[in-house]
């Protein structure tokens, strides 16, 4: 039973004894109409991020990919750890690396 008047910035309403009217004025409506609009924008910009996120979700690889073989960049040679040659373990190292 509320009749808004947008020309005056006024609403009416019924009351108990009488018309019970809220009036405002063109500042405040005005802060109101640029609220509602930076709100409109950052809901269209955050649908736009979902879409992109949404997008970009698709095209990542697995996280539990993992590369099967390291292949060197450059080569390599094997150091043994033991210098009696009793242990079978060796670290790979550069082979172009300065003897010092």
């Amino acid at each position: 039973m509320v009749v808004p008047n947008y020309t005056y910035l006024k609403l009416k309403m019924p009351g108990p004894n009488s018309v019970i009217t809220i009036v405002s004025t063109y500042e405040h409506a005005y802060d109101y109409d640029v609220e509602c609009i930076e709100y409109a924008e950052a809901l269209v910009e955050a649908e736009t991020l979902i879409v992109n996120l949404g997008r970009l979700g698709s095209k990542l690889p697995e996280p539990k990919h993992h590369a099967r073989t390291f292949e060197p960049a450059e080569a390599i040679k094997l150091v043994s750890v033991d210098p009696t040659g009793l242990d079978d373990r060796a670290l790979r190292i550069s082979a172009i690396l300065d003897i010092k």
